[in-house]
């Protein structure tokens, strides 16, 4: 069954547009590895992992377009 599980998970990761995978890979991998520790769920933990790290680069890239645009406000006013 876990390869099965592997399956979907890749072809989720595989099928998810480039921007919209932002941090997944890197959480999945993350996730991966903290829930092979916890009790052998490596796969639940990937998926955990991929969805986390999905939401942390987008809080990272809107706060990133928020500093740009103040910079960007602060040369039009100065």
């Amino acid at each position: 069954m876990k390869p099965i599980l592997a399956l979907i998970l890749a072809a989720a990761v595989g099928a998810a547009p480039a921007a919209q995978a932002k941090g997944c890979v890197k959480g999945a991998v993350v996730g991966g590895v903290a829930g092979h520790y916890a009790h052998h769920h490596a796969l639940a933990g990937a998926a955990v992992g991929c969805v986390v790290g999905h939401h942390l680069a987008k809080e990272k890239e809107k706060k990133e377009r928020r500093q740009r645009e103040a910079a960007r406000q602060a040369r039009a006013h100065g």
